[in-house]
């Protein structure tokens, strides 16, 4: 990572700080509304072990 990106990421954000927060605040609230979800429809005990399958079949 090049000290340059760093500077320019911090640049843009400091420019841009009303845009970003909103749009992270965006993500932060769809993040909970995603794990509200999910908790909501409760735990699938077999969730695991049906990924785990998938995986071995995919080549």
């Amino acid at each position: 990572l090049d000290l340059a990106d760093v500077y320019a990421v911090i640049a843009y954000y400091l420019w841009n700080r009303e845009t970003m927060d909103a749009y992270l605040a965006e993500r932060a609230a769809e993040g909970e509304a995603v794990r509200a979800d999910v908790e909501r429809r409760g735990v699938q005990p077999d969730l695991r072990e049906r990924l785990l399958a998938r995986k071995r079949l995919t080549p």
